[in-house]
C-alpha cells in the first residue's frame, strides 16, 4: 500500500493551484491466471498493475490524470496535468460541474478469507482442469467434446481513496474466477456451446463451495440430452418460466443500464448506448406490475461486485431501481445527484488507477418471492421453462430484447418434461415486467464483467434473480 502522505501532498498541491475539489486514489490490481485447453496447459502467469489517479474540479470543470510511478515528483506532475486539463475545459463549458453535498466515509475494510490466495497450489488447478476434460470425454456418450477450455484466475484489488473533503477509505478485496467453455458435437444434431462461470470475492475456500468439475459435468450431461433429444418449442402462447440466469442478465440490461443517471442524461449515447428512461419518469413511470422490483446492492457479502464505499468516498447502500413496478431510483455519482437534486447513492467506480470513476453497476437482481419452484409451476398445464441462454441482444435504449434459450424444457401438468431446442424469448422491457404472474424464492447470482465508457472499463458484477413466471407469451425458434 502507498505512503498516504504522498496523497495528502497531492491534495495540498492541487489546492494551491486553484482546485476547489481534489480526489486522490491509489489502486493496485494483482493476481495469477492459468488456462487449459482439452486438459493441457495453454499459458500461465502473474500480473500486477498499480498507480495513482488524480481528479480535480477547477473553475467548474473536471480534470483527471494518473501515474504508475509512485513517488512525490511524478504524483505532483500528475496533479499539474489534471489541473491544466480542467482549466483548458473551463472556458468551453457553459454550465459548471457541481457535486452534491455528501457525508463521505472514513473507514478501512477488507474481505476476510479462510484460505489465502497466495496459498494457491498451481498443480491443483491443473489437475482440476484435466479432470474436467477427462470426465466429460468419458461420461458424455452421445456427443463429443471437440473443445474444452478451463481457466482460473485470482485477483486482489487494494485501494486508498483520500479527498480534499475528508474522505479516507482503505480497502482490500480478493476475488477468484473459474471459467469453462465447452463445445458439444453430435454429427446428426449439430453443436451446442456453453460457457460456465464462477466468480466472487473471497479466498480459495470458494473452490470447495462451487465444486466446478461436478457442477460443469452435471450441466453438460443435461445439455447433451437437450442437443440429442430436444424438440421445437410450442407455437401457441404459453406460460413461460424464466430461469435465474436469464432473469439476472435481463435485469442487468433492462433495469441496471437504463437506470444509470449518465445514460438518462444522454451522456453515454455515443459510447455504450442510451436509455428509454427520461428524468421526468423517475418516481412515476410504471414499467411493470407489483412483482417488478429490481435491486442494485454493492454491499452483499462475498459478491463479485462488492464494495462498501465508492471511488468518491460515498458510502454504498442498496438502490431500488424499480420498486413494485415503478421506475424508482437511478444510479448516481455526486455530479448527477446534484443535477437530479438528490444525494449520491455511491455508484462511482473505476476499473483501475488509470481510469476515471464513472457510474457503474455492482450486484443487480430481481427481488425474490416466497414460493418454491414446484409451487411456481404446479398449475401450468402446458408451458416452457427457460433455464439458461446461449445468446442475447438488446437495443440501445434498453427496450426491445431477445434471449435464445440453451437448457430448456416443456412443462406439462406442473412437471418438467421433454427438453426444448432453441426457444426464443423476444419481448419489450415493459412487456416482461408487466407479464409476471409469479416469482419463486430461489435467488441465484451469476458473475459477469460489465463494460462501459470510453476508453472501455470492465468491472466485476453479479446479476441474478429467482425463477420468474410470465403469463401467455409467444416463443420463437432459432433458425
Amino acid at each position: 500500500m502507498i505512503d498516504e502522505s504522498l496523497l495528502y501532498s497531492a491534495i495540498k498541491h492541487a489546492s494551491e493551484l486553484g482546485a476547489e475539489y481534489v480526489e486522490t486514489r491509489f489502486q493496485a490490481d494483482y493476481g495469477f491466471a492459468i488456462s487449459l485447453r482439452n486438459g493441457k496447459i495453454l499459458g500461465a502467469g502473474s500480473n500486477r498493475k498499480s498507480g495513482v489517479g488524480i481528479r480535480v474540479l477547477v473553475n467548474g470543470s473536471l480534470g483527471f490524470s494518473s501515474t504508475n510511478i509512485i513517488d512525490r515528483e511524478n504524483i505532483l506532475e500528475a496533479v499539474e496535468k489534471a489541473v491544466a486539463r480542467a482549466k483548458s475545459l473551463s472556458s468551453l463549458r457553459k454550465n459548471p460541474i457541481k457535486f452534491s453535498i455528501e457525508r463521505v466515509g472514513k473507514a478501512s475494510y477488507q474481505v476476510m478469507v479462510k484460505r489465502k490466495l497466495e496459498d494457491l497450489v498451481v498443480e491443483d488447478i491443473v489437475e482440476m482442469g484435466s479432470t474436467l476434460y477427462n470426465t466429460l470425454t468419458k461420461e458424455l456418450t452421445k456427443a463429443k467434446i471437440p473443445v474444452s477450455t478451463f481457466s482460473f484466475e485470482t485477483h486482489t484489488q487494494e485501494k486508498l481513496i483520500i479527498t480534499s473533503e475528508g474522505a479516507y477509505v482503505r480497502s482490500t478485496v480478493p476475488r477468484i474466477y473459474v471459467d469453462s467453455n465447452n463445445v458439444l458435437l453430435n454429427p446428426e444434431k449439430g453443436t451446442l456451446q456453453r460457457m460456465v462461470s464462477f466468480a466472487a470475492s473471497g479466498g480459495l475456500e470458494l473452490i470447495e463451495e462451487w465444486k466446478p468439475v461436478e457442477t460443469i459435468v452435471d450441466e453438460m450431461k443435461r445439455l447433451e440430452n437437450v442437443l440429442v433429444n430436444g424438440i421445437l418449442p410450442p407455437r401457441e402462447k404459453v406460460d413461460v418460466v424464466v430461469g435465474s440466469e436469464i432473469v439476472g442478465l435481463l435485469v442487468h440490461e433492462s433495469a441496471g443500464h437504463p437506470m444509470e443517471a449518465d445514460r438518462i442524461l444522454g451522456r453515454e449515447a455515443a459510447q455504450a448506448g442510451e436509455s428509454y428512461v427520461k428524468p421526468g419518469m423517475i418516481g412515476s413511470f410504471r414499467i411493470g406490475n407489483e412483482y417488478a422490483t429490481v435491486i442494485e446492492d454493492p454491499t452483499i457479502p462475498g459478491s463479485n461486485g462488492f464494495y462498501l464505499y465508492d471511488d468518491e468516498g460515498v458510502p454504498a447502500r442498496p438502490r431500488y431501481l424499480y420498486k413494485e413496478g415503478i421506475v424508482n431510483e437511478p444510479l448516481h455519482n455526486r455530479h448527477t445527484a446534484f443535477l437530479f437534486g438528490t444525494r449520491s447513492n455511491g455508484a462511482a467506480r473505476a476499473m483501475d488507477y488509470a481510469s476515471e470513476p464513472i457510474i457503474r453497476m455492482s450486484n443487480t437482481y430481481f427481488k425474490p418471492g416466497d414460493m418454491d419452484f414446484e409451487e411456481l409451476i404446479e398449475d401450468i398445464e402446458f408451458g416452457v421453462f427457460l433455464k439458461s441462454y446461449m445468446e442475447w441482444n438488446i437495443d440501445d435504449v434498453r427496450w426491445n430484447q431477445r434471449y435464445v434459450g440453451l437448457e430448456a424444457y416443456l412443462i406439462k401438468n406442473g412437471e418438467l418434461a421433454e427438453p426444448v431446442r432453441d426457444p426464443i424469448l423476444e419481448i419489450t422491457t415493459q412487456g416482461f415486467y408487466s407479464s409476471i404472474v409469479g416469482v419463486d424464492k430461489n435467488l441465484v447470482f451469476h458473475p459477469g464483467t460489465c463494460g462501459k465508457g470510453e476508453p472501455s472499463q470492465g468491472v466485476p458484477v453479479w446479476f441474478g434473480g429467482p425463477n420468474v413466471r410470465l403469463k401467455k407469451i409467444p416463443l420463437g425458434v432459432r433458425a
